[in-house]
C-alpha cells in the first residue's frame, strides 16, 4: 500500500517537486545523510579490511537465502522448544490478524512499541486504534513522527527530514509549555513522558535485526535502551519478523554485529545488542511471561528462486544506500511513496507489491550511478535491479507509449546511415526556432524536463561524419606548422589512408 494521502500528489515526479521545495526538508536530510556517510567512511576506513568483511557478509546472506526453507524450520524448531508461540503469516493481512487476535485475548489497553519496519509496512498502529488500543512508538524518531502524523522517511533515522526546532514544537505541543531546541532537553522530555507507558503497557511490541536459526534467539541492535524496555516490562512480548532475517549461527552474528552498526550510523557497535532466547524463565529476574513471534512473509517468497532479484532478500536494513544516494538526499524518503525509501525502497516496494501500476514509476527515481551498491555492506546490486525493474514494467505494458514510440523511431535512425544523416540536416533546420545562445532553451515536448535542470546544446554547424570527411586536408594544412619528423610520419598516415591500408601511427 502507499503512503500517500488524499492531499499528496500520487506520483514519485510530483512528491519529488514538493520536496525540492521545502528548504527545511533539504537542509535537514543533507545535514544528517552527510553525517552518517561520513561516519560510515570514518569507520569502515578504521576496520581495515572492510572488503573482505563485506565479502563475508554477501556469502552468509546468500548461503541463508539459498536454503531459506532449512534454516527458517530449524529456527522455529528451536524458538518453540524455548517456549516461544510461533505463527506464520502468508500476507500482511494474515499478520495483523494474528497480532489483533492476542491483543484481544490479553484484552490490551496499551502497546509499547520499539522500532519496527514491518509493523510500517503492516500499518498495525491503524489496525490497533480500530480495536480500541493504544500503540505507543518509543523509538525517539518514531515517537517524533507519530506525534506529527507522519511515515518514516528513514529506515535508521525515522525523522531524518525534521530538524530541531520543527521537533520542539512538536513535543512542546505535548508538554504544554515551550520546550528549549536543545536536543538533551528534548530527549529528555520524551524519556520521562514514556517511562509510565513502560510501566503501564499491556503487550510490548519489537521488530527483529536478526534470527539466529542454531538456538531460536532473536537479536535487536538499537542505541536508547527503549527496545529492552519493551522486550522485559511488559507481559507479554510479539516480535514481528520478515522472513529473510534468519541467519545461521552466532559466529555469524559477528560478521553482522561488524557490519550493521558501522554501515548504519558509523559505530562500531550500537549501545545495546540483545539476544533473546524464550519468555522469563522462573530464574530469570525480568522478561515477558508470553512471547510470540509473527514470521511475515507478505511477498518476500516471491523473490525466492528470481535471479534478478533474490539477492534482496539479502539487505540488513542498515540504510546506507539512502545516505549514498544522490536523489535521497535531495527529495528524502515520503517522495518514494511507501515504506521503504531511498534505493532499496524504489526496488523492494515494487518486489513486495503485486500491483505494478501502482509503483511503475517508482523505479525511475534514481540516477543508477552505482552509488548504492558501493555502500550496501552485503553488496546487493540495487543499480541494475532498477534496470531489470525498468524492463519489468515496459514489457508487463505498464511503460509510457510516447516514449516506446520514440525508441522504435530512433532505432529505425541509427539503423540507416542515409536516414541518420537526413535526421541531422532537418534537426539543424529546425533548431534554429529554439537555439538562443548556443543553447536550445525550450521546455515543450520531451526536453521539458532536461531543460528544467540542464542546458541541452545545440547541433554544431558540422557534424563528426562531416569533419571526418574532410580530415585528410586538414591534416595537409596543418603539415606546414609540423617539425621534419611528425610531418613524414603523417603524411604516410594521409597516404596510406588514400590507398585504403589503414593509418595507424606506431611509436
Amino acid at each position: 500500500m502507499s503512503h500517500a494521502t488524499a492531499s499528496q500528489p500520487k506520483t514519485v515526479k510530483a512528491r519529488a517537486e514538493l520536496a525540492l521545495n521545502d528548504e527545511f526538508l533539504r537542509k535537514a536530510v543533507k545535514f544528517t545523510t552527510e553525517r552518517l556517510r561520513n561516519g560510515k567512511k570514518n569507520a569502515s576506513a578504521d576496520h581495515g579490511n572492510w572488503d573482505e568483511w563485506r565479502e563475508r557478509g554477501r556469502q552468509i546472506r546468500l548461503h541463508t537465502i539459498a536454503h531459506l526453507d532449512y534454516y527458517l524450520n530449524m529456527f522455529v524448531n528451536n524458538a518453540r522448544a524455548n517456549g516461544v508461540h510461533v505463527h506464520f503469516a502468508e500476507t500482511g493481512a494474515d499478520a495483523v490478524r494474528i497480532a489483533l487476535d492476542i491483543a484481544e485475548r490479553k484484552k490490551a489497553k496499551t502497546v509499547v512499541k520499539s522500532k519496527s519496519m514491518v509493523s510500517e509496512e503492516l500499518h498495525l498502529n491503524h489496525a490497533l486504534e480500530k480495536i480500541g488500543v493504544e500503540a505507543i512508538e518509543t523509538d525517539l524518531g518514531e515517537y517524533i513522527i507519530q506525534l506529527a502524523g507522519e511515515t518514516p522517511s528513514h529506515i535508521v533515522i525515522p525523522a531524518i527530514h525534521k530538524n530541531r526546532h520543527q521537533i520542539a514544537d512538536l513535543l512542546s505541543e505535548v508538554a504544554g509549555e515551550k520546550l528549549e531546541a536543545d536536543t538533551t532537553v528534548l530527549a529528555g522530555f520524551v524519556r520521562k513522558k514514556l517511562r509510565e507507558s513502560f510501566l503501564e503497557a499491556d503487550i510490548g511490541m519489537t521488530g527483529c535485526n536478526f534470527a539466529i536459526a542454531e538456538t531460536g534467539s532473536m537479536v535487536l541492535f538499537e542505541n536508547e535502551g527503549n527496545a529492552r524496555m519493551v522486550t522485559t516490562l511488559p507481559k507479554t512480548q510479539i516480535t514481528l519478523m520478515g522472513m529473510e532475517r534468519i541467519i545461521p549461527s552466532f559466529r555469524d552474528l559477528e560478521v553482522m554485529a561488524t557490519l550493521l552498526p558501522r554501515s548504519a550510523t558509523g559505530q562500531k557497535l550500537t549501545m545495546y545488542m540483545s539476544g533473546i532466547t524464550g519468555p522469563r524463565r522462573e530464574a530469570d529476574a525480568d522478561g515477558p511471561d508470553e512471547m510470540h513471534i509473527i514470521i511475515v512473509d507478505n511477498g518476500r517468497s516471491l523473490q525466492l528462486g528470481d535471479p534478478e532479484f533474490q539477492e534482496l532478500l539479502n539487505c540488513i536494513r542498515c540504510g546506507a544506500c539512502l545516505n549514498a544516494c544522490p536523489v535521497y538526499r535531495h527529495i528524502g524518503g515520503h517522495a518514494y511513496g511507501g515504506t521503504y525509501s531511498g534505493p532499496i525502497g524504489a526496488v523492494l516496494t515494487p518486489a513486495l507489491n503485486k500491483n505494478v501500476a501502482e509503483w511503475d514509476d517508482i523505479a525511475n527515481a534514481s540516477s543508477l550511478c552505482g552509488a548504492c551498491y558501493e555502500a550496501c555492506p552485503v553488496k546487493i546490486p540495487l543499480h541494475e535491479m532498477l534496470i531489470y525493474l525498468r524492463r519489468r514494467k515496459v514489457e508487463s505494458g505498464h511503460g509510457n507509449k510516447l516514449e516506446s514510440a520514440g525508441m522504435k523511431g530512433f532505432a529505425q535512425v541509427m539503423g540507416n546511415a542515409k536516414r541518420f544523416r537526413a535526421v541531422l540536416g532537418m534537426g539543424k533546420l529546425g533548431q534554429k526556432l529554439v537555439v538562443r545562445d548556443g543553447s536550445i532553451r525550450t521546455k515543450l515536448g520531451p526536453l521539458k524536463g532536461w531543460n528544467s535542470y540542464r542546458v541541452t546544446p545545440s547541433l554544431p554547424k558540422q557534424s563528426f561524419r562531416q569533419r571526418f570527411a574532410t580530415l585528410d586536408e586538414e591534416i595537409r594544412s596543418g603539415l606546414k606548422e609540423m617539425n621534419p619528423e611528425m610531418r613524414s610520419r603523417m603524411e604516410r598516415i594521409v597516404k596510406e589512408r588514400e590507398h585504403g591500408k589503414g593509418g595507424h601511427v606506431h611509436g
